[in-house]
């Protein structure tokens, strides 16, 4: 009898599991205080939920994490303070986008100077030139964008390798994207915005990735998923898929 009441003390006064450890989420706070934030991006974040993104893609200080297509930057300048001073976030924008629209370029420039664990990124859409292996790599709104029609056949394969190559074994992939309808693949990539996430799966798991977990972050059911993306009347309502992938060690 004592020696089962001993051995049932130990075990409640052991730590948690490992599993149980590795579930905690991150706490971000302090990335999203970051006074150097726009107000705009600030009003952003009910919608777009940085803190449960990040920790879906596990994101932790002193990583390199790699921001494919950074846009204007709002998840960079919070990428620069969850990996903090130890870490380093490449922030890769396509020389296409930036031929096409110079602000795209100087939102680049600016992000790069105002912070120092920032390194701009260049090359073309299909070949991010990132200059060391990546513990995780997060696109958010952009994948369809590779199949956009001004850009030649193939860029979609040609990314979705030079992602995988970019990782270290072990590595994570998250990607987010409007929904379009199933079974619609990319076809509706350059009229609605919208992809097929079963596309997705498709593409990047024949660069080599496998699929590892899914989130409902941005679910919404009550999108019809026949609309632009741009479409007043659905603009920021849109379904999107949250996938995150993993490359083999």
């Amino acid at each position: 009898m004592i020696r089962s009441l001993t051995l049932a003390l130990l075990l409640a006064t052991a730590a948690p599991p490992l599993a149980a450890q590795q579930t905690a989420t991150p706490d971000y706070s302090a990335a999203l205080a970051d006074p150097a934030r726009p107000a705009a991006d600030r009003e952003r974040d009910a919608a777009r939920k940085p803190a449960e993104l990040l920790a879906f893609a596990g994101v932790t200080p002193g990583q390199k994490v790699g921001d494919f297509v950074m846009g204007g930057g709002y998840l960079t300048r919070i990428l620069a303070g969850a990996v903090g001073s130890s870490g380093k976030v490449y922030a890769f924008q396509p020389a296409e986008f930036i031929g096409f629209k110079k602000q795209y370029g100087d939102d680049q420039a600016a992000i790069d100077a105002a912070y120092a664990n920032v390194d701009a990124v260049a090359g073309p859409f299909a070949a991010p030139a990132f200059p060391v292996p990546l513990d995780t790599i997060i696109t958010v709104q952009n994948f369809h964008d590779l199949y956009l029609k001004p850009f030649p056949e193939g860029t979609g394969a040609k990314a979705s390798a030079a992602l995988f190559a970019a990782l270290k074994p072990g590595g994570t992939l998250v990607v987010v994207d409007h929904s379009a309808a199933d079974g619609s693949g990319t076809t509706l990539s350059d009229s609605l915005h919208r992809i097929d996430k079963a596309a997705v799966v498709a593409a990047l798991t024949k660069a080599g990735f496998a699929l590892e977990a899914e989130s409902d972050l941005y679910k919404r059911p009550d999108d019809p998923r026949t609309a632009n993306v741009f479409d007043p009347a659905i603009r920021g309502k849109t379904d999107q898929f949250t996938l995150r992938f993993r490359k083999p060690k």
